[in-house]
């Protein structure tokens, strides 16, 4: 045929040629970016930077567009201003790109240049980036239902407000950063909370062990029932209830049940297309993955970090930052990714950010401010003789200068340390 479709912006669409191995796209866009959360809209500002024209589809999985998801958790139950509408991010009002949601892509074809959707469309690309983030973990026995929820989206969190509160009871699962936020969040809105989790002290695999003690004993004061060292085993669930069994053998009846032990990474997409694939999509650099005009980013990528080496990180800091800088390069920067992110969780008035590996089998230095004990200060988490993470405990705007002790400090002493990150 030779016929060559239409340029937009900087992005070329591909030669009818091209598409060969699947059916006739059904529509054709400069750029597909497959997920619709925090990733793909900061990419698809990111191409707006540099091009006002490239015809732009986002296709996500979840019904609803993309919003500030550390809010599910967060700023929808603790701050009465914060609205489902006001965290919406408003993607296609900002970006013209076209949202194709509650559509999945099941197939990539990187020849063609093609996407294939679980509702049998075909859609061509000239560039693509892939940011489908992953799924919660699912457990064997505990299916999702109206009353047990693996916590990640907007239908979650308006489930969850449906059958929480009202002096009702709710078991979380998990003592991770969703697990100890839902809990948090649920206990102060007039929820009775369980929380099982298999460590013998709250968050003690993550903070030293004297602050994992105070934030253990936030949550008993908070009327939050702990259940430590455990695991959970199965779930039955019917209209009005849920009994949960654990695998020690007792049970908890409560109104509902939420799971939240970590996402596995979608990586069958990608690794199905011939894209390399190792704990995530690998990308150089420049968030490029091994196949000719496929970016990935966000929780998905395993990037080469300037500071910290090979990671991937499940962060909203990170899927902004590496999102938008894929939407650059989609549209030509040529720019490397050089930001090493932090993240931040907030556990009733307790609160941190990050930068980092936070890991409470290395050796730490701490360095507590003021009277009160573990109520504000600076952790450093060492690793072969160098930081490699620091804690910022009630300490705020000071990611900066924990990103130079991580990439300067040479001198790892509890004498050198102390003093060196202010509030």
């Amino acid at each position: 045929m030779g016929l060559v479709l239409a340029v937009r912006g900087s992005v070329a669409r591909p030669t009818v040629e091209a598409m060969t191995s699947l059916a006739t796209p059904t529509e054709t866009f400069d750029v597909v970016l497959v997920g619709a959360g925090m990733a793909s809209d900061a990419a698809a500002r990111g191409i707006r930077e540099l091009d006002a024209d490239a015809t732009i589809a986002v296709v996500g999985r979840e019904d609803t567009a993309p919003v500030e998801r550390p809010a599910l958790s967060k700023g929808l139950w603790t701050d009465p201003e914060t609205t489902l509408e006001g965290v919406a991010l408003g993607t296609a009002e900002a970006t013209g790109a076209t949202l194709l949601l509650g559509t999945s892509v099941v197939a990539v074809d990187t020849a063609a240049r093609t996407v294939t959707t679980d509702d049998g469309r075909t859609l061509g690309y000239g560039r693509l980036l892939l940011a489908t983030g992953g799924r919660p973990v699912h457990l064997p026995g505990v299916e999702e239902s109206g009353r047990v929820l693996y916590y990640r989206s907007v239908r979650d969190y308006e489930r969850l407000r449906e059958v929480a509160g009202q002096g009702r009871h709710v078991v979380v699962v998990g003592g991770g950063y969703i697990g100890t936020e839902v809990a948090a969040a649920l206990a102060q809105n007039d929820t009775r909370v369980t929380l099982v989790v298999s460590q013998d002290v709250l968050q003690g695999h993550v903070f030293p062990a004297a602050l994992a003690a105070r934030v253990d004993q936030r949550y008993v004061d908070a009327g939050v029932a702990l259940v430590r060292g455990a695991r959970l085993a199965s779930a039955d669930a019917g209209p009005d209830a849920v009994r949960v069994h654990l695998q020690d053998g007792r049970t908890i009846d409560a109104d509902a049940l939420v799971v939240g032990v970590g996402i596995e990474v979608e990586t069958d997409l990608a690794q199905a297309a011939g894209i390399t694939v190792d704990d995530g999509v690998v990308v150089d650099e420049q968030l490029r993955t091994s196949a000719a005009d496929v970016w990935a980013a966000g929780d998905l990528a395993q990037y080469p970090d300037r500071l910290l080496g090979r990671r991937r990180v499940e962060h909203v800091d990170h899927a902004q930052s590496s999102g938008r800088q894929a939407g650059r390069n989609i549209a030509g920067a040529g720019e490397p990714y050089t930001h090493t992110p932090f993240y931040y969780s907030d556990l009733f008035e307790l609160g941190y950010e990050a930068v980092g590996r936070l890991d409470a089998s290395l050796d730490t230095v701490e360095d507590w401010h003021g009277d009160e004990p573990y109520a504000q200060g600076v952790v450093y988490y060492l690793d072969g003789g160098r930081v490699a993470g620091v804690l910022l405990w009630d300490v705020w705007d000071r990611t900066d200068a924990a990103r130079d002790v991580i990439a300067h400090q040479t001198d790892v002493s509890p004498e050198a340390l102390r003093g060196r990150i202010t509030a």
